[in-house]
């Protein structure tokens, strides 16, 4: 074969993927790590504080040069410039892990992008700091680092009216979202990444919309740092609802909690939202919210090939085709395989009992793969913020994205709670 046969691959979309496998290598065998592996530390007072910092730094940075070696983008003031991004991030990470501020909800990529967009907006960003600001790069690696968190016995788990109530509601919430957000003149990739912040799980939907659908970094900025805002006050509207309307579905107390776990499962953008706004409830809605949420999380990889066969049968003008497979095959952002891949392999590695823990609710692997990708997360969200001017995030234009963001989450509510209430009061006690 030859030399322009390889060029091909020496893209981002692909070299993303390889560049996956050391974090989750490392993640796959988290069981048998000192501590289960590398975590964010809350504070930095203690040797073991700094040894997980000097971890992430390490492999952050020896996956930054690689990529950089690989696509043959400058090395030349690297080190210093991703000391800063990498600094930056962990800083942000930090006062998200403080139990007073994630008790709330927020999630660490909400403070990168609000700590890049402070030293942007209110700085002039240095030449020596701009090497590392790769934010699509950090992005596209998270994304295939949380493929391993998706495993396909969550479906199994759900039970039938689970992954019914699921499908039923991505599939309805994506396309009320989708369309209300065109009706508001929003352009097709923004509403398309709303789309999914609202119907599967916020920000991670989010973020693997956008890269599928190549939405501007600004804008997915902005959808991200929406869904994070309005998902606090969701935590306590959410179970203050369930405790005023379910008990007039049904008198049952058990099937009243598998209503509202449903409900606040099928609604809440985060899973850490979820986790909060069940708990409120009760601790078997919990458990149920959990399972819900867990359902649609898997969906994310069949959104994202839905939205690249859509983008792949429109042309130029507008119109529509069918799309051959070659056309979608070249449109398709070929990250997304190396998502679906470690989904498939992880769920493979725990159902033929290869981790030493696959018989728990919560792994020990999948969750340090989860780390790492919400790592990830944060440097791109970081690169963003850096990258972004504060006009451009209060724009007339992004009014309609909040309007349509606000509109899609009441069609949420509402349609999930009569799913939920139709699955488990109704469907469920018959079978």
């Amino acid at each position: 074969m030859n030399k322009n046969f390889w060029k091909q691959f020496l893209v981002e979309d692909w070299v993303v993927t390889p560049l996956s496998i050391p974090p989750l290598i490392i993640s796959g065998f988290a069981y048998s790590l000192p501590g289960n592996g590398p975590r964010v530390p809350s504070e930095l007072t203690s040797a073991s504080d700094w040894a997980n910092v000097a971890e992430f730094f390490v492999i952050a940075l020896v996956i930054l040069y690689a990529g950089n070696k690989m696509l043959q983008r400058p090395m030349k003031g690297l080190l210093l410039s991703f000391i800063a991004v990498f600094a930056i991030s962990m800083v942000a990470q930090m006062v998200a892990s403080i139990p007073a501020i994630k008790m709330f909800g927020f999630e660490a990529v909400f403070f990168s992008v609000i700590f890049g967009l402070i030293i942007r907006n209110c700085f002039t960003i240095p030449k020596w700091m701009k090497p590392a600001i790769q934010g699509e790069f950090f992005i596209k690696i998270g994304v295939v680092c949380l493929g391993a968190t998706i495993l396909f016995r969550d479906f199994l788990t759900a039970g039938i009216m689970g992954l019914v109530q699921a499908c039923v509601v991505v599939a309805c919430v994506w396309l009320f979202g989708f369309f209300l957000a065109r009706r508001l003149k929003v352009e097709d990739p923004t509403a398309m990444t709303l789309a999914s912040g609202v119907s599967i799980c916020g920000v991670s939907a989010c973020i693997t919309a956008a890269g599928v659908a190549n939405t501007d970094g600004k804008r997915l900025s902005y959808i991200v740092s929406v869904v994070l805002i309005i998902v606090v006050p969701m935590i306590y509207l959410m179970p203050y609802l369930a405790r005023l309307i379910v008990p007039l579905m049904t008198d049952d107390v058990a099937i009243q909690n598998e209503i509202a776990g449903a409900w606040i499962g099928g609604t809440v953008d985060t899973t850490s939202g979820v986790g909060a706004a069940s708990a409120i409830y009760g601790e078997e809605a919990n458990k149920i919210a959990m399972i819900v949420k867990a359902t649609q999380n898997v969906l994310i990889g069949v959104v994202a090939f839905c939205i690249a066969t859509y983008l792949a049968s429109k042309s130029a003008d507008g119109k529509f085709h069918r799309p051959s497979l070659r056309i979608v095959w070249d449109k398709f952002p070929k990250f997304v395989l190396g998502f679906v891949v470690a989904s498939l392999v992880f769920s493979l590695l725990q159902q033929y009992e290869i981790f030493p823990d696959s018989t728990a609710r919560k792994l020990t692997e999948t969750a340090l793969a989860k780390r790492f990708s919400g790592f990830l997360f944060s440097l791109a969200f970081v690169c963003i913020g850096l990258d972004t001017r504060l006009k451009d995030i209060v724009s007339k234009q992004n009014r309609n994205v909040l309007y349509a963001f606000l509109g899609a989450q009441c069609f949420n509510i509402v349609i999930t709670m009569l799913l939920a209430w139709l699955c488990f009061g109704i469907i469920k006690p018959m079978l």
